[in-house]
């Protein structure tokens, strides 16, 4: 059976082809996305296409992979916006996922980014390399004891809780469907509004749909504390990045850590040190010196890559030959 995967890269490869000892699948890969423009690249008969975060599997895209013989569409990530779950369905495709991978990998980035913000270590380093030792302009803050928000409590969220809670802070949480271990240990839950107006912190740990599309807007951000630190290692699509941008200017985002971006599909993991990047919104935001911007790499780890790779193909695996895969979470049509 053959597999074609998009936006893969060399570290896709390794591990992917090191887990496929275990199964004997074809294994093809594509560096480019998966979109309108090479989706007629296809072959006829290959039954699998394994896709990331910035592969567009439209109705269109879908139609066409359904006529070339495909079954399954595999994702190797946990958020699942960028596929027409209803095309999918019509033309009979399976959709699975993975639904966690070592959360922790994610929920370890997000404080690494918000201890890199909040104790300005990116900036001592590059200072001192520059036999520059002076303090001036390095001052932080504690995160003991303050307030962080945690927007989604899935297992990403719910690791980001336990180590704030770590930390010595107050977590407040804002879910639809509340944890009651989480509530055990002392996380709170609250209504959405009153997090925001709560919080000196806030971590996103949703994944996107069209009802939270531009969760943090000019509305949301005026109901937040003056100087709120606003960390997003979930979808770029959360963020209202005009409106984030005019709250950076303002002084209402003290700080802001984001792993992901609206418009990342063009610029993410590849490198564009040679170009001129034209989108005006990163190049703002990157012109910060308050904002920390990593390349949507919270999951890489080589736990969290081993275990995408073993999750995949095992779920494909079980699908072919007609099983229900064990964690009835990986299947969504």
């Amino acid at each position: 059976m053959k597999i074609a995967f998009f936006s893969a890269k060399p570290y896709d490869k390794t591990f992917f082809e090191d887990h496929n000892k275990d199964y004997g699948f074809q294994l093809e890969f594509w560096e480019t996305h998966l979109g309108p423009h090479i989706v007629n690249a296809v072959d006829q008969g290959t039954e699998v296409v394994c896709v990331f975060v910035n592969d567009k599997l439209t109705v269109e895209v879908i139609e066409t992979l359904a006529n070339k013989g495909v079954k399954i569409i595999a994702l190797r990530c946990a958020g699942f916006n960028n596929v027409d779950l209803a095309a999918a369905k019509k033309f009979n495709i399976r959709v699975c996922r993975v639904p966690a991978y070592s959360p922790e990998a994610v929920a370890e980035h997000a404080t690494a980014m918000l201890l890199t913000l909040n104790r300005k270590t990116h900036k001592a380093y590059n200072r001192v390399r520059e036999q520059n030792f002076s303090l001036n302009g390095l001052m932080g803050f504690n995160l003991h004891g303050k307030t962080v928000g945690v927007i989604g409590t899935g297992k990403i969220g719910k690791a980001f809780c336990k180590i704030m809670l770590g930390f010595g802070c107050k977590v407040f949480a804002y879910d639809p469907f509340e944890d009651e271990g989480l509530k055990s240990i002392g996380v709170q839950y609250k209504e959405f509004d009153e997090l925001l107006q709560s919080s000196e912190i806030i971590s996103l740990h949703c994944p996107l749909s069209a009802e939270n599309h531009h969760l943090i807007s000019a509305k949301s951000l005026e109901l937040m504390r003056k100087n709120v630190t606003i960390i997003n290692t979930s979808r770029g699509g959360l963020l209202n990045t005009h409106d984030v941008i005019q709250a950076l200017k303002s002084g209402q985002i003290a700080y802001l850590g984001i792993d992901v971006y609206e418009q990342e599909e063009k610029l993410f993991f590849k490198d564009l040190s040679g170009s001129i990047i034209e989108d005006d919104d990163i190049q703002r935001l990157m012109s910060f010196p308050n904002v920390l911007l990593t390349g949507h790499q919270a999951f890489f780890t080589e736990d969290a890559l081993a275990q995408i790779a073993s999750i995949t193909l095992n779920s494909i695996s079980e699908i072919i030959n007609g099983m229900a895969p064990k964690d009835a979470a990986v299947i969504l049509v």
